[in-house]
């Protein structure tokens, strides 16, 4: 049973399985970079929601310190290592490839810190420009 859970196919599953829901972070964050402003101009009334705003905000955080830190980011670490651990032999299949050509740019280093910076930057202006709402409670 152990090898089922820990044996190479498992451990290329556990980093693909980290490499999506990285991928779906990165989304998250760019969604609400555009979604906001667009929202505030168009009415839409989600774009305001607290709860969403305070995740990304936070999200937004954790990535803009390990850039400024020179830090990789922990989901890139957990993935690497799952990846070591399984082999890493296996070619990836074209959705990875994808999810992998969406998060890691060919840039040099030192561009990543500024540019999460920046979306921090915005992200924080745009919590003021565009102030998200708590939710109304119902009084019974």
């Amino acid at each position: 049973m152990t090898d089922l859970l820990s044996g190479p196919t498992a451990l290329h599953s556990a980093a693909l399985a980290v490499l999506y829901f990285h991928f779906a972070v990165v989304l998250f964050n760019v969604f609400w970079l555009v979604a906001v402003p667009l929202g505030a101009w168009l009415g839409w009334a989600f774009v305001r929601s607290f709860g969403w705003r305070i995740v990304h905000l936070a999200a937004l955080v954790v990535v803009a310190a390990q850039a400024v830190a020179g830090r990789l980011c922990f989901l890139t670490i957990i993935q690497n290592n799952l990846q070591a651990a399984s082999g890493g032999a296996t070619p990836p299949s074209l959705p990875a490839r994808i999810a992998m050509d969406a998060i890691y740019w060919p840039l040099p280093d030192w561009v990543f810190a500024p540019l999460y910076v920046l979306a921090l930057g915005f992200a924080a202006f745009l919590w003021f420009a565009v102030p998200p709402r708590r939710a109304h409670r119902f009084k019974i």
